[in-house]
């Protein structure tokens, strides 16, 4: 086995797939993540296009960030899923403001959204939880979300109880699980340029809430 191990500073890449300029980007921050989250989803390169990284601070003022799934995209904002138990979770709802990031590498993009965060309703997490593999229905109801386990053979035995109490039934969302909505006020596309002078195109909500302003940030 080898045992050479890089280093990061040695590591260089000239960025050339693509630029970003205020002549092509689109009218909304909606349309164009909808643009960029389409490509990579298209390409074979872009393994799981809808992760993104998500940061929160607890009620002490401490950040985390951690990957998750993004579940739905739409004008109103992104949404993903989660045990309201977990650490995000509280995060969340003792601070509602977060930053999420989609990072493309293979297309050299990245896509930053800021805003305040609220839970979805129940009926749209019930829809989401049905659509979800019975397996993954399953984990949610055994799996005590960031709280210390045993071992592997307790999650294990959770899953098989609940599995026994479901039998072939369906299975319903718990109640301790569910969504949130990230609805942003910032929106910042980065798109890697040679040289590192990248572009990045910032959308920004103004006060009143109706309008967008879009600038040129410097690299």
């Amino acid at each position: 086995m080898s045992t050479h191990v890089p280093d990061p500073a040695s590591m260089r890449r000239n960025y050339e797939f693509a630029t970003l300029d205020e002549s092509t980007v689109a009218a909304t921050w909606f349309e164009q993540l909808q643009d960029w989250f389409g490509q990579a989803f298209r390409d074979l390169g872009a393994i799981e296009a809808n992760a993104i990284q998500l940061a929160t601070v607890d009620d002490a003022g401490l950040p985390s960030v951690r990957t998750v799934l993004a579940k739905a995209i739409d004008e109103r904002g992104v949404s993903f899923f989660t045990n309201y138990s977990s650490a995000k979770a509280h995060d969340l709802d003792a601070r509602a403001y977060a930053a999420i990031v989609f990072v493309w590498a293979a297309h050299e993009r990245q896509v930053r959204l800021s805003g305040p965060v609220a839970r979805v309703s129940a009926a749209e997490t019930a829809a989401y939880f049905a659509t979800r593999p019975r397996g993954s229905q399953l984990g949610a109801w055994a799996s005590p979300q960031s709280q210390v386990v045993a071992s592997r053979a307790e999650l294990e035995q959770r899953l098989a109880e609940v599995s026994e109490r479901f039998g072939d039934g369906d299975v319903p969302a718990p109640p301790h699980w569910g969504g949130y909505r990230l609805t942003p006020d910032v929106v910042e596309f980065w798109q890697g340029r040679p040289d590192r002078l990248h572009d990045r195109i910032r959308f920004r909500r103004v006060a009143s809430g109706a309008q967008w302003l879009t600038d040129r940030l410097a690299p």
